[in-house]
């Protein structure tokens, strides 16, 4: 029995609509779209900005820490941002670090989700 294969269907297809570039958001922005997140009056964070210019925000029980490091952190390669939780005895906490070029409003959009995440005991 003869084995008929449609042409029309075979292999890889696009359409140029398809193969068009995108405009991703790049560069840092503006740090304010992160720091803005945190409510400067509910107490809940602590603020620090060093002889550096680097900015950092702490959780008042210590759990929670962003730094914004606007020329790198110093002896890390890379590290604009780094947001950090603590953990338990019983679960490991995480850090999450960011290239100095990534766009704010992305590091933004990670600790507002932390934040959301967040439940007082």
């Amino acid at each position: 029995m003869p084995v008929t294969l449609e042409l029309r269907s075979a292999g890889f297809r696009t359409t140029v609509e398809e193969l068009r570039l995108h405009n991703w958001l790049l560069g840092p922005g503006q740090p304010s779209d992160v720091i803005d997140i945190f409510p400067a009056a509910n107490g809940d964070f602590k603020f620090v900005v060093d002889d550096r210019a680097d900015t950092h925000i702490a959780s008042a029980d210590g759990r929670f820490y962003l730094g914004w490091f606007p020329s790198g952190r110093p002896d890390a390669e890379h590290e604009g941002w780094v947001l950090a939780v603590t953990g338990t005895a019983r679960t490991p906490g995480y850090k999450i670090t960011f290239c100095p070029e990534t766009p704010a409003r992305l590091v933004a959009a990670t600790v507002s989700e932390v934040l959301a995440t967040a439940v007082r005991l």
